[in-house]
């Protein structure tokens, strides 16, 4: 249809075309499309002269100017969309109208052209448009690489580019927890750049991919053949198909030859939102990226406006009523079609009951794109060549301008139509929005689109998704399916990628001794604090057990028994002593330093109290002076008795009067000279580095020890060194003095009781420094129990024994008569 200014326009209404043979000899025959017609894309096509109409009939817009259209079939082929764009370019041949008027149109270069639906296509007629600055407005072609404008100055589109949409479906396989996909792709601009976009975003999500396999409806079967096999074979449960509607249709009727396992398509906006698709049952489920849904007023009955009478003047629109209807339209084939069984089309065919995707207005998407690009060049044909002149503005459509004018002025324009706003930003893109569509079964068990979300890029990071209704997923399932290389590593574990294998494949090992991952698919472990210790899963850190001998456990129980009992076998021992105190056996025993012995084997048998419990500043310094003081006590009193023995045996040699250096006044003074000694030694060790409590974190790595740290080693030896070197003096004296008279027998005692000793407190020094943890003051309790236990029952055992139950013997003459013998 012929005009003031014509925009033009370019579909893809056949997918396939006519392969022209070339032998340089004759003329080549002119391009033609071939194939069944896409009812869809005709759809398009009317709604642009929908659109057209529709501007020449307001008031508003374009007031006394009229806008023709030149609509042609590219076959989506690149060859003859390029021919096409210098077709338009350098002006058209005469067309049959499509109008109500059976005339000619008028040749001339269109101001703006509408279309192609595919992005090879568009590519192809961007290249040769773009040096005559003709602005080319696409309603379907979204390759990311149009937005380049150094290649492609004069393109804009009114659908978002695929970056965006293949940016919102790696943030939607991360939504659902997908990590492990496959992917399909058309063989063209569309497939290629948009699935190089979406493997770019999957990766930077951290999705791994299987497979990438590429095809086009062209090519043999067998490599449609080989693709579904690869889909069958996968171990990806979820497919994303970034193609083209006429691609997929080949890809899914292979499939559908031979069943494969249950698959989740994720499908790009070009076909998961293509009813024709819809009868793949196999599908079902299946959600994607599809344009916003619109209302187009009118546009129906638009539609289904089409009498016989403007369709026979069209040679699309018959080839369209023949294919629907099953019927030719030319009488002139009479004879040769009955003859075929075929019938002719009587005018009695009811477009109104056809059910075909050009009369589902029930989801318009696409749609809405051409009308959209054809308001968009219309507003800027209006704001070239219309004047304002106070609050109207008054349009001459004799103005002169050029494709040029129209390019600048579309690059600005920003308006609303139908709620819809319409404008471009510096790269010819508009703002990208998507609806989140999925196919559900109906109770009838056929398949719909249902809206269950939007997308919107223009939000920021994290919000751009939002889901409104319940999803379907394949098979009818209600619970999102898993795809994923590896199951999901629990708490407890790292990841350790398998070699050869995406990040996606991994093993989950447990985390080593003493670290920790609270957090699934962990990369690593990492270690607790000094204080803490995983527990058995090895998700968490928990407070290490602190240990040490507590007076409450069975150990310290069984220790402290016998350390209560052995100072209340001191003390009923001394009660005894002192009952029977002026009986021989005890005045010949020295009663004096026994009764000062058995105080002191009281207080070390009591001292070892002070090593259970829980350590503290005081209970560290007491549990080893004590210790230390009470014991040299002890070896004093006992070393008095030994000597007393020795000089009590010179003193009964002639011309010997020893004893009368040795009576009690100086038995005194040596033991509390040995005792000074050692006291003075602890009060050093305490002044320059005493003994303090300390938390032991590397005896055991899962628990803590609280024990006494010694402060100044060498005063801890010093104090046990000067133990052991009274302990050996005694025991050599008392060696010396074993042989004595019976009289003085308790020489004997204090050998083995000595003897005793020094076994106990030897092996007492290997058995402490080996003996983790609270054994080793088990150990040094053992020592002192040990030792004290020797002492008491090695010299004060027999005599008691002779006191209670041999009376008869602890008389002065049985001790003389032993004497004289």
């Amino acid at each position: 249809m012929d005009g003031d200014y014509v925009v033009g326009g370019v579909f893809s209404i056949h997918n396939y075309m006519h392969t022209v043979k070339y032998n340089y000899t004759t003329m080549p025959e002119p391009l033609r499309c071939m194939g069944s017609i896409d009812s869809r894309e005709v759809r398009f096509s009317r709604a642009m002269i929908f659109a057209i109409e529709e501007i020449n009939n307001s008031s508003n817009l374009l007031p006394g100017v009229k806008l023709g259209y030149h609509i042609y079939d590219s076959c989506a082929s690149v060859p003859m969309a390029a021919h096409l764009a210098f077709q338009l370019a350098n002006g058209q041949d005469p067309e049959f109208s499509l109008g109500n008027d059976h005339n000619c149109s008028q040749s001339g270069m269109v101001m703006a052209i509408v279309g192609e639906s595919g992005s090879t296509p568009s590519i192809s007629m961007s290249r040769v448009l773009g040096p005559f600055n003709i602005p080319q407005v696409s309603h379907y072609a979204t390759c990311a690489c149009l937005s380049n404008k150094k290649q492609y100055p004069s393109f804009l589109r009114t659908i978002p580019s695929d970056q965006f949409q293949a940016n919102a479906l790696a943030k939607l396989v991360k939504h659902f927890g997908w990590t492990w996909i496959g992917a399909v792709r058309s063989d063209s601009d569309y497939g290629n750049n948009g699935m190089a976009s979406f493997l770019d975003a999957a990766h930077r999500e951290g999705i791994c991919v299987e497979y990438s396999e590429s095809f086009y409806r062209n090519n043999p079967r067998s490599k449609i053949q080989r693709v579904a096999e690869v889909i069958r074979r996968s171990t990806a449960t979820v497919i994303v198909a970034f193609a083209a509607s006429g691609d997929m249709r080949i890809l899914l009727e292979e499939l559908s030859r031979e069943p494969s396992p249950p698959r989740q398509w994720l499908g790009s906006e070009a076909w998961v939102t293509d009813s024709q698709l819809l009868r793949f049952s196999f599908c079902a489920g299946a959600i994607g990226i599809g344009i916003q849904q619109a209302v187009i007023p009118g546009l129906r009955d638009f539609l289904l406006d089409l009498p016989l009478t403007k369709v026979s003047v069209s040679p699309v629109l018959t080839e369209f009523w023949e294919s629907e209807f099953n019927c030719r339209l030319d009488q002139s084939e009479e004879i040769v079609l009955t003859s075929t069984g075929e019938s002719l089309c009587d005018g009695t065919e009811d477009i109104q009951t056809l059910q075909s995707p050009y009369t589902d207005t029930s989801q318009l998407r696409i749609t809405n794109m051409v009308y959209k690009a054809v308001y968009a060049i219309a507003h800027a044909i209006h704001n070239a060549v219309c004047q304002k002149t106070n609050s109207t503005r008054e349009c001459d459509k004799l103005t002169r301008i050029d494709s040029k004018q129209v390019l600048t002025e579309l690059k600005k324009v920003s308006f609303s139509q139908n709620g819809y706003d319409v404008s471009f930003d510096a790269n010819g893109d508009p703002v990208a929005t998507y609806e989140l569509v999925n196919w559900q079964r109906r109770a009838s068990g056929s398949i719909e689109f249902v809206t269950v979300g939007h997308y919107n890029a223009s939000l920021p990071v994290g919000q751009e998704f939002h889901i409104s209704r319940n999803l379907t997923w394949m098979e009818g399932g209600t619970q999102v399916p898993a795809s994923v290389c590896t199951e999901s590593c629990p708490a407890g574990t790292r990841k350790v990628l398998q070699r050869g294998k995406p990040i996606c494949c991994y093993d989950c090992v447990p985390c080593p001794e003493g670290e920790i991952s609270n957090a699934t698919d962990s990369p690593d472990c990492f270690p607790c604090s000094d204080e803490f210790w995983p527990n058995a899963e090895r998700n968490t850190c928990l407070p290490k057990p602190v240990e040490f001998l507590s007076i409450h456990e069975v150990l310290g129980i069984i220790l402290a028994a016998f350390s209560v009992g052995g100072a209340f076998l001191a003390i009923i021992t001394a009660a005894v002593f002192f009952h029977h105190r002026t009986s021989p056996i005890v005045r010949a025993n020295n009663s004096e330093l026994s009764f000062l012995l058995l105080f002191s084997l009281t207080l070390c048998f009591l001292c070892s109290l002070t090593f259970m419990g829980a350590p503290s500043d005081w209970s560290c310094m007491l549990r080893h002076t004590a210790f230390g003081i009470t014991f040299v006590l002890c070896i004093s009193c006992v070393l008095g008795k030994t000597i007393v023995v020795l000089m009590a045996f010179k003193a009964t040699l002639p011309g010997r009067n020893i004893m009368k250096w040795f009576g009690p006044q100086q038995q005194r003074m040596t033991v509390v000279s040995f005792t000074f000694i050692q006291v003075l030694i602890c009060i050093i060790w305490l002044v320059v580095s005493p003994p303090f409590p300390i938390k032991n974190l590397t005896t055991y790595k899962e628990r803590i020890i609280l024990e006494c740290a010694l402060g100044s080693a060498i005063g801890f030896w010093a104090v046990l060194g000067y133990i052991g070197l009274l302990a050996f003096f005694c025991f050599v004296l008392a060696v010396l003095a074993r042989k004595l008279p019976d009289n003085f027998n308790e020489a004997k005692l204090i050998t083995f009781s000595m003897l005793i000793f020094c076994a106990v407190w030897i092996t007492f020094i290997p058995a402490y420094v080996s003996s983790p943890g609270k054994f080793t003051v088990a150990v040094e309790i053992f020592a002192i129990l040990a030792s004290s236990f020797g002492l008491i029952l090695c010299i004060f055992a027999p005599k008691c024994y002779i006191i209670l139950f041999k009376p008869e013997k602890n008389t002065k003459k049985h001790l003389m008569n032993k004497n004289e013998s």
